[in-house]
């Protein structure tokens, strides 16, 4: 278990504000012995709350051309035939997974290949279960073009909470299954859309582990 680089910052200042608004509670309130103390374990939970956000647990990863990995923990919300607009403009097979607060927020490649589309989109923060959620929150596209040919697109969605996506891939990447290839600051959902005759290899409600649940096979010509 190691933390994230993305928390790393936001980890050391939370923890230099928690330990002034400490100091400066016990120096005005030293008599309140009871009160001090509740104040201070209030402050380190919310530290602990903030700091599980942020861990990177180690993953077995292993790779095939065909499977397609889980891109993030959480719980499979969607699995549904739907008309995908922004790159496709046809009918795709959606899987969505859902980030509570509780999951792992690091996002990773759901299959090796190449990225062939990328693109960042501002928007709103609608809760990540809401059916708009995934045309209207602020999120990203990538296409990447399989290593077993079929293309399949994925997309982190901020939600609510969420309110920072991170992403470190570009159009032209040569992408690996199971690498991290973004981060959303506090959870929320990611989308996959493969072709119609996609196996699905999970089922609504399922727990999901990011590089290393297997979600889907690719009907390979």
């Amino acid at each position: 278990m190691k933390i994230h680089k993305e928390g790393r910052r936001i980890l050391f200042v939370t923890l230099l504000i928690l330990l002034v608004l400490n100091l400066l509670v016990f120096n005005f309130n030293k008599g309140a012995d009871l009160f001090n103390r509740l104040f201070a374990g209030a402050t380190v939970i919310v530290f602990l709350l903030i700091l599980q956000f942020f861990r990177s647990p180690f993953r077995h990863l292993f790779t095939h051309e065909d499977l397609l990995l889980a891109p993030a923990d959480g719980k499979v919300v969607v699995i549904e035939n739907v008309f995908e607009p922004e790159y496709f403009e046809d009918e795709r097979k959606q899987i969505s997974i859902f980030m509570s607060p509780i999951n792992v927020h690091v996002t990773r490649n759901p299959i090796s290949g190449l990225v062939k589309y990328f693109k960042y989109h501002p928007g709103n923060y609608l809760v990540a279960w809401h059916p708009k959620s995934s045309t209207q929150n602020e999120r990203t596209t990538v296409v990447v073009e399989s290593d077993a040919g079929p293309l399949v697109l994925f997309r982190q969605i901020a939600g609510a909470m969420a309110r920072r996506i991170v992403w470190y891939v570009n159009e032209g990447d040569e992408v690996s299954q199971g690498e991290e290839f973004g981060f959303i600051k506090f959870g929320s959902r990611v989308d996959v859309f493969v072709p119609i005759d996609t196996e699905v290899k999970v089922e609504l409600g399922q727990k999901v582990k990011g590089g290393e649940t297997v979600i889907c096979q690719l009907k390979v010509k």
